[in-house]
């Protein structure tokens, strides 16, 4: 067979879904020695030696066979432990479900809630994996544009509820927001709410980033849907141990969903995955028992980080932005561009520092470029500091 009988020998939704452009722009800047990536959302750290062990461990005392579907006991009781802290209030551990990443946790909930045709409504800018998971199930993401006004990113409540259609099965909502930093108020979640059991959707809610909130009144996380919402009703929650906990190679996530999808969760599980390593799971243990510390310290980083980076690209001429609520990202306009792809792969040449393109991240993403700012403090004052060099010198493309 030739390439062009493979290509046409698979379905189109494979075929045809576009390359994440974050990740196209890692494989060419590990190419360009000396670069400074920041296109990748983790932080610098390695995951502590005292969630480590405790996988170490069991691997090597033989917890190498298969187990719980949808997560050994110890560990959704951990999460239950987890939430009741951080939201003050009794979760039962029969909410969560273990499952290979926070990826896994998205394209279970996608292929419980959306069939062939049906839609889900994004914001965007949004991370593209939503779409991609969409897509290559044959149901259709369909993009609702914020508005970038005044230095502010707006979410119109009114343009997302008149998108809704017959078709419509669920509104998605990441907050805080990647790449934007955007966090939605509780009125906003509450309108998203009541709009939902209105209407009879699902919420698909990512708040991974919620511990990565900067609110003016020392507030720990992000306003949440649990805040709001009953365990019970049509809320899937998406959620990672990467971000926190310093475990994106891991690829431990969790689901939290009514009690009454367990035996569908798990069936995708098996299907999917067959279960996530249960060696695996005991550092996630000790991640949500002893992780607290370490968790403050991460949000202390990125704070600091944070406004750095705002110092930073707030004194470069043609950068606009808005300062982010929540997260750890800088999405940022750069005046004069069309091209970021192009402009991205300019930047790692010339100045050896590794942007996201923002045409990546969806309609409104065109003519921005996405940084991950937690990371060294050291290097992303060296790597802002060539880009501000670049910038007097070059014109984006």
């Amino acid at each position: 067979m030739t390439i062009d009988q493979t290509l046409a020998a698979i379905t189109p939704q494979s075929r045809d879904e576009p390359d994440s452009g974050i990740v196209k722009a890692a494989m060419y800047g590990f190419t360009v020695p000396g670069v400074i990536p920041l296109w990748a959302g983790e932080g610098n750290l390695p995951t502590p030696e005292i969630f480590a062990r405790p996988a170490t461990e069991a691997l090597l005392n033989g917890e190498t066979f298969y187990t719980w579907q949808r997560g050994i006991p110890e560990l959704r009781d951990a999460l239950a432990r987890y939430h009741q802290r951080t939201f003050g209030r009794v979760f039962s551990p029969e909410n969560f479900f273990v499952t290979s990443g926070g990826m896994q946790s998205i394209q279970t909930i996608v292929q419980m809630v959306a069939g062939e045709g049906d839609e889900i409504l994004i914001p965007t800018p949004a991370w593209p994996n939503y779409g991609g998971a969409l897509r290559i199930l044959g149901s259709r993401p369909v993009e609702v544009p914020m508005d970038f006004r005044n230095g502010r990113w707006i979410l119109d409540l009114d343009r997302l509820f008149d998108t809704i259609t017959p078709r419509t099965r669920a509104i998605s909502l990441n907050s805080p927001s990647n790449p934007v930093g955007w966090t939605a108020t509780l009125d906003e979640l509450k309108a998203i709410r009541d709009e939902c059991r209105k209407r009879g959707l699902w919420i698909l809610g990512d708040e991974v980033y919620s511990r990565f909130y900067y609110g003016e009144r020392g507030e720990t996380r992000a306003p949440s849907f649990l805040d709001i919402c009953d365990d019970e009703e049509q809320v899937l929650l998406a959620n990672t141990f990467s971000k926190n906990w310093a475990m994106t190679g891991w690829r431990v996530g969790w689901l939290q969903a009514p009690k009454a999808l367990g035996p569908a969760i798990e069936r995708i599980i098996q299907v999917n995955s067959s279960g996530t390593p249960a060696f695996l799971q005991r550092g996630c243990v000790a991640a949500l028992d002893h992780g607290d510390a370490f968790l403050a310290e991460q949000v202390a980083k990125a704070r600091g980080n944070r406004d750095l980076v705002v110092r930073m690209l707030g004194d470069m001429p043609g950068v606009r932005f808005e300062v982010p609520k929540g997260a750890f990202y800088l999405f940022f306009a750069l005046e004069g561009m069309t091209d970021g792809d192009l402009t991205v792969r300019r930047i790692i040449d010339e100045a050896k520092v590794g942007f996201a393109p923002g045409s990546t991240f969806g309609q409104g993403g065109e003519g921005y470029l996405r940084m991950c700012y937690l990371r060294d403090p050291a290097k992303i004052e060296e790597a802002l500091t060539r880009f501000g060099d670049w910038l007097k010198n070059h014109r984006p493309s």
